[in-house]
């Protein structure tokens, strides 16, 4: 059951009629409290401790769908996120489709027939950090010998071997080994080819495999990939946004052994593969990663957790490097798989910042200039060579905030308070929270009618951009529509993050406009987030010998922008995880965050046993009229401390307290 008290498993006796049905990994429906309910077939036992028991009801389905293997990682996602096993499971098996189970079934084996899985002892011990520290070893050896392929895929490491230890990670994968590796992608690195290598040859070695990207853009790439280079029908997606019955038929096909890999979304990190041989991470610092839904896993945790759980290879790869995967190659739990700086500077744009003291001598206007001339003359010296160009803009819409423009005081909504924005050039003045209208605003502050723009969005930007150079196509690329490629011309490309469409051949210019939206974020992340996306647009662009260049309007002494410009993200991790280390910030200490009324989470609170040197945090205002406070410990305390808050939940929901309280064990927002 989800609630916090009542996680944990129930015995029931199975009637004769549903022996053959009643298998370890079936839904069920059973009597609970009076009232009939879903559940799972976790295990069957000669006898219980308890002297009456109520019978199972019934058998939803004969297929089984939960494996050992998944109902073990389950239970360990529960337990670190200080959740309840019901809520993971939720998660990590879609809602069942009959149709699509039927036809599944009726094509291929008899209804019960799900892949065999390995059970593993769930009491047995977790590898150890010596065991794991040998497995990441074993990547690092490099002879440049082509692994054999025991399945007949073609197996080319030439793609890996701009990266030394490349050649010996996917040796290792092929042999069966279990290599954990940090990937730091090169500029202009095709990473979906890569990843699809790194699945070959651990398909190669008999193994399966499970793939987790961002969205649905970098899903079809790296579909595409695995489809050239396994051939059809070797690998199913799994996404959310696939639909119910497609997704339950992938998942499906997975289950019952089908096929040896799984790519998806976050949808995908539960996926049940026959012997497991990898699980790999594509860009773990986006917030997409991370699940919404209680208890918020995130789906690079857990990836790792289940490679730790059966001793699968695990690869963490990004053209940008979260502190959380500084965090493993400094512990040794992973290896780094990185270009040599020579490679990196022949395959690095020309990178330049706009507010460096000899641009500001020569432009002293480019320290408040949205599009300053260092930017400009980029854009038409690559559109004049007939070559693309890429400007980024951090938000979409075309103002999408606005201000007085005689006090410059934000405007917001009459009705909400929330933030006005125009829509468009006739348009009406909008609150972008309740959506109503304000056409007749007044400033509160000055009375003022008249408005500017404090923030300019990616329309805006692209109606500025066309006066500018005239002639030239200019296209949009942001959640209303995101555009997959460009063509390889001369050509205005203006993309919110995530949204950059590829051109042909390489940018000939990337620009990286408004940063201080992205740095001057009351976040923990906010540095981290801000390379994140400039590394990504930038690794479009064509290498500095072939004409591309970067533009950063940003001061190039700040860490982030150092880092851009030298294509260094392992230094900047390294940095932040060290500034965390000495603040007590996650990942270098574990953190939880516990939100809801101010009487609800000092109730909570007060009921759980806290390791001795928890430390409370707090109280900080949240949305709605509640408070967070966060619960902080060392990172050898974190189960303890997710014991106890879990403990302390069960005890409320136990004795039906009214107002619900937020449990986040490290939250990606903690303000």
């Amino acid at each position: 059951m989800p609630l916090p008290h009542l996680d944990r498993p129930f015995d029931y006796l199975v009637p004769e009629a549903l022996d053959v049905d009643a298998r370890p990994g079936v839904r069920v429906k059973v009597r609970f409290a009076g009232q009939l309910v879903d559940g799972w077939l976790l295990e069957r036992v000669a006898e219980s401790d308890h002297p009456k028991l109520a019978y199972l009801e019934k058998v939803v389905s004969p297929v089984s769908v939960l494996s050992p293997e998944v109902a073990r990682l389950a239970r360990a996602v529960a337990d670190r996120y200080a959740g309840s096993l019901a809520d993971v499971l939720r998660l990590a098996v879609p809602p069942r489709h009959a149709r699509a189970e039927k036809s599944v079934t009726a094509a291929g084996a008899p209804a019960g027939a799900a892949g065999p899985v390995p059970d593993a002892d769930p009491t047995a011990p977790a590898r150890t950090d010596d065991a794991a520290r040998t497995d990441g070893a074993e990547a690092a050896r490099t002879d440049g010998a082509e692994a054999p392929s025991a399945t007949g895929v073609p197996l080319d490491p030439r793609g890996w071997r701009d990266y030394p230890a490349g050649p010996a990670l996917l040796r290792a994968l092929t042999d069966g080994r279990a290599p954990r590796a940090v990937w730091s992608a090169l500029p202009g690195e095709d990473w979906a080819d890569r990843y699809a290598d790194a699945v070959a040859a651990t398909v190669a070695g008999g193994r399966g495999a499970v793939v987790v990207v961002a969205d649905g853009r970098d899903l079809d790439r790296l579909d595409a990939a695995l489809t050239a280079l396994l051939g059809p029908d070797r690998h199913a997606c799994l996404a959310a946004a696939a639909g119910p019955a497609r997704r339950y038929r992938a998942f499906l096909a997975a289950r019952r052994g089908e096929v040896p890999v799984v790519i998806g979304t976050r949808a995908a990190m539960f996926a049940p593969v026959e012997r497991l041989g990898l699980v790999a991470v594509w860009d773990d610092g986006d917030d997409l990663h991370a699940e919404p839904r209680a208890p918020y896993p995130h789906a690079r945790d857990v990836l790792l957790t289940r490679a730790q759980l059966i001793g699968a290879a695990a690869l963490v790869g990004g053209y940008a490097r979260t502190a959380e995967a500084q965090l493993l190659v400094e512990t040794g739990w992973a290896r780094e798989v990185v270009a040599d700086r020579a490679t990196v500077r022949a395959r690095m744009p020309a990178m330049a910042p706009t507010g460096d003291d000899p641009q500001l001598a020569r432009d002293p206007g480019a320290a408040s200039a949205r599009l300053p001339s260092l930017a400009w003359t980029t854009a038409r010296d690559a559109l004049r060579a007939d070559l693309p160009v890429l400007v980024q803009v951090p938000r979409r819409g075309y103002l999408p905030s606005i201000a007085c423009a005689d006090c410059r005081a934000p405007a917001r909504c009459p009705h909400c308070a929330g933030p006005l924005g125009l829509p468009s050039a006739q348009g009406t003045p909008a609150c972008r929270w309740c959506g109503r209208v304000a056409a007749a605003y007044a400033c509160p502050e000055c009375g003022g009618r008249r408005l500017r723009a404090s923030v300019t969005g990616a329309r805006r930007t692209a109606e500025e951009l066309g006066r500018a150079f005239p002639g030239v196509p200019v296209r949009t690329s942001g959640r209303e529509e995101v555009l997959t490629t460009v063509p390889g011309g001369a050509g205005l490309a203006i993309a919110t993050p995530g949204a950059e469409p590829v051109a042909e051949g390489g940018y000939g210019a990337v620009l990286l406009l408004d940063s201080w939206a992205l740095l001057t974020r009351a976040d923990l992340r906010a540095g981290e987030e801000a390379l994140r996306r400039w590394l990504a647009g930038a690794a479009l662009a064509r290498p500095g010998a072939a004409g591309g260049r970067v533009v950063v309007v940003a001061d190039g002494a700040l860490a982030p922008v150092q880092a851009l410009l030298r294509w260094d993200a392992a230094w900047f991790a390294a940095r932040e995880l060290a500034e965390r280390r000495e603040l007590g910030f996650p990942p270098a200490v574990r953190m939880a965050s516990v939100t809801g009324p101010a009487d609800a989470v000092a109730d909570l609170l007060a009921g759980a046993r806290l390791p001795d040197d928890a430390e409370i945090l707090g109280p900080v205002p949240a949305d709605e009229g509640r408070e967070r406070m966060l619960v902080r410990v060392p990172r050898a305390r974190a189960a303890a401390l997710a014991d106890a808050l879990h403990a302390a939940a069960g005890q409320r929901s136990a004795r039906k307290a009214a107002d619900p309280v937020r449990l986040q064990v490290d939250p990606l927002s903690l303000f």
